[in-house]
């Protein structure tokens, strides 16, 4: 996908992207992918568990400084790759490449009984809601579209200034 994204930079630009994806084998054994900021929550039992991890420069400081980079927080207050981007991995991001790395974390969740829902979503969702705050907002609603559209209107409301891409799988 990097590698993609990277080929095509002329036409789609300098910039990049973070992502969260689920894989679901045999109706059991939920596989998650995540790099940079976008995250995976499960709820069972009407309990949230985050599955991936956030790529904060911050958390990521020593490899981001092996590849030659340094993570500051000027400007501002968050910690930045070489002062600009606010993740440690993300996909394209051109002119940060050699600082950054696309390798996603990878975890593995057993779907049982007890699992009711999944969220995927971008940080414009988490920025401004915790975990449990999600799951809670939906555990009522039935339909899965529903759900995430009710996640990301509850994101608007609260002044959300990121992008806002979230998915709810049902279960």
């Amino acid at each position: 996908m990097d590698t993609n994204i990277l080929e095509q930079a002329i036409d789609l630009g300098k910039g990049g992207s973070t992502a969260v994806t689920a894989i679901l084998i045999n109706c059991q054994k939920l596989v998650i992918a995540n790099v940079g900021d976008s995250r995976a929550v499960i709820s069972k039992n009407d309990v949230a568990k985050q599955l991936s991890v956030d790529h904060e420069p911050a958390s990521e400081r020593e490899s981001i400084e092996n590849r030659g980079g340094f993570v500051s927080n000027f400007p501002g207050d968050v910690a930045r790759v070489d002062g600009q981007l606010a993740v440690a991995r993300a996909f394209g991001d051109k002119s940060l490449k050699k600082h950054l790395t696309s390798e996603p974390d990878v975890s593995i969740e057993t779907i049982d009984e007890d699992t009711d829902l999944i969220i995927l979503a971008s940080d414009g969702l988490w920025k401004v809601m915790s975990n449990q705050e999600a799951v809670d907002a939906i555990k009522g609603i039935k339909d899965a579209r529903s759900a995430a559209k009710h996640l990301t209107e509850e994101a608007v409301k609260r002044n959300s200034k990121d992008d806002i891409s979230i998915i709810v799988v049902k279960f």
